[in-house]
């Protein structure tokens, strides 16, 4: 069964010091959550970070890296995941320099997939998140349709956020079946509409979500974790956003 994460972006402005962190990962755990996916993290150590996890009984279950530290870093980038027994390196966006063609798309899957291969060769899995933008077309083919079919599929994974893929126009049950074999983590991320027809985030199951559908398809499907995100809170507590996004999931039968 998917076991349900918080993803710390959430929280980051929660997380600007060593302290900061501490408390966080407390609170995190306090709420309910047994993993956390590392993300918007102020400066700290690599050893420091997993003795917090450890002290509060978080594992850290993925992460977001950027890709020049990926091409550029890629042996600190295995330790430190091997060190926080860490297995799903993810990408939290495609860099822009790729974003305004096919042929960038293209070159995108496949530098990311000869790292991926690299990653693979030593127990680690790339995974790829998305936003929106890469559901624009290009002679009729989506971004994401190009990264899925250049990519290499034994070793390039994707982390669908499932809010992004329908603000893309497409159906979030319809890509998590399209991807089947090639993800483990996702991002569950909820947005209402106003009278004015804004788009806001939203915690899990309080917006406009499919989420029963989304979990159903999940679980046909094997993703290992289900990562809670929401963006922006309005001014309200983040934490007590994670813990309503927490309640509801559990409401809807999602393990922690």
């Amino acid at each position: 069964m998917m076991k349900i994460a918080a993803q710390l972006y959430t929280l980051r402005d929660f997380l600007k010091t060593e302290e900061d962190i501490a408390a966080t990962f407390q609170k995190v755990k306090d709420i309910g959550y047994n993993e956390v996916q590392v993300s918007g993290l102020g400066p700290i150590g690599d050893e420091a970070l997993k003795a917090i996890a450890d002290k509060t009984g978080l594992h850290i279950c993925a992460t977001h890296i950027g890709f020049a530290d990926m091409v550029d870093n890629l042996d600190a980038v295995i330790a430190k995941h091997k060190l926080w027994d860490c297995k799903y390196v993810g990408i939290g966006g495609l860099p822009t320099e790729f974003r305004t063609s096919a042929e960038g798309y293209s070159t995108f899957a496949k530098q990311a997939s000869d790292i991926s291969r690299k990653l693979k060769e030593v127990g680690l899995q790339f995974v790829y998140h998305n936003h929106a933008f890469e559901f624009a077309k290009f002679d009729g083919k989506s971004g994401m349709d190009i990264l899925f079919e250049d990519s290499d599929a034994s070793a390039f994974g994707f982390e669908l956020d499932v809010h992004w893929v329908q603000a893309g126009g497409a159906d979030p049950v319809d890509w998590i079946r399209k991807v089947n074999g090639r993800m483990q983590v996702i991002h569950l991320k909820d947005f209402i509409v106003t009278p004015n027809s804004e788009r806001l985030f939203a915690e899990v199951g309080e917006g406009n979500m499919n989420f029963r559908a989304i979990l159903q398809a999940c679980e046909e499907t094997g993703v290992e974790y289900g990562a809670v995100e929401q963006d922006s809170c309005y001014g309200r507590d983040p934490f007590e956003c994670l813990a309503v996004s927490a309640r509801n999931l559990k409401a809807l039968g999602a393990s922690f």
